[in-house]
């Protein structure tokens, strides 16, 4: 009788091939970890896999957001601080000059402590933020220095000028939840951020306040020291000391948000080795069970084939 050969080859190499493919798919998924790394391998795994990772990209982001927004809360935060001391500077003068007994010559000397505030306000409304070396209290046209001065000839400031604007950016920190820290150096109108250094909302308007006190020490006009140059600082103290709560809530629900895409992501990413991780120690022994077949298929197949087509032929 006459054996088919070209059958049985063609049978043979349909197993080496298949063998083979199952031993390449089981390394793949050995070396990567993953069970299902194209759509013919689990169709349903795979879509739900690939919409848990771009969820994941989106948690990725808001931390990558909430973290940009920490740092640059803290760097105003640092500034608030430092105009909160300022500010009960300025008051304590006012409140010690106000007094008529006053001589001109304490009331000079509390004008120069006084020109000394108005420049470390400017300099301190004029941070930048140490990450971009984008100005902190511009607004939105932050990429020039939001406040200006006029200086006499003695070097002290007659005026300010704000080139900022009153629009704040907004960022997203997770689903529908938009945050900022931002603080506009000056809002005149009655809506929107409260300013920084001017206030519409709350009657602040601190450098041209601290100007004015100045203003009056110098000419000796204890009155409206101890009447309007007091009210108007207090009103600037209030606008600071709203300015800190403000930002201690924006940190503890930036805080909040972070720990929420934290955990989220956490969670995507048990979602995503759940439907897509590989077995690890299951994978390794069917990879060790397909190697086995596949060398003994080889074996097999060569001493077969080895063999002359005489054996099977009559004598």
């Amino acid at each position: 009788m006459r054996v088919a050969t070209n059958a049985y080859t063609d049978s043979m190499l349909n197993q080496f091939n298949y063998l083979a493919s199952q031993q390449n798919t089981l390394q793949s998924q050995a070396s990567s970890g993953l069970a299902v790394q194209a759509p013919s391998d689990n169709p349903v795994a795979m879509q739900n896999t690939l919409n848990d990772l771009a969820s994941n990209a989106t948690q990725q982001q808001y931390s990558a957001n909430i973290s940009t927004l920490q740092t640059r809360a803290d760097s105003i935060d640092n500034v608030l601080q430092s105009l909160q001391s300022i500010s009960s500077q300025a008051s304590d003068i006012a409140t010690s000059a106000g007094s008529a007994t006053n001589s001109q010559a304490n009331l000079n000397t509390y004008a120069d402590q006084v020109n000394q505030l108005i420049n470390q306000v400017v300099t301190a409304a004029n941070t930048q933020d140490s990450a971009n070396g984008q100005y902190l209290f511009g607004g939105t046209a932050s990429s020039t220095p939001p406040y200006t001065t006029t200086t006499d000839a003695n070097g002290n400031v007659t005026a300010v000028t704000y080139n900022g604007n009153s629009t704040v950016n907004q960022s997203q920190v997770g689903s529908n939840l938009m945050a900022t820290v931002d603080i506009p150096g000056a809002n005149t109108d009655t809506t929107g951020a409260h300013g920084l250094i001017t206030d519409q909302q709350s009657g602040a308007d601190f450098l041209n306040h601290l100007i004015s006190l100045r203003n009056d020490l110098e000419a000796g006009d204890t009155t409206s020291i101890s009447s309007t140059d007091t009210a108007n600082l207090q009103k600037d103290e209030n606008n600071i000391s709203y300015q800190v709560a403000n930002n201690g809530v924006q940190q503890t629900l930036l805080t909040t948000a972070a720990t929420f895409a934290t955990n989220s992501s956490q969670t995507l990413n048990t979602m995503i080795s759940n439907s897509s991780g590989a077995d690890l120690v299951n994978t390794m022994v069917k990879l060790n069970q397909a190697q086995t077949a596949y060398q003994a298929a080889l074996e097999s197949g060569s001493k077969i084939m080895s063999l002359s087509l005489l054996n099977y032929m009559p004598s």
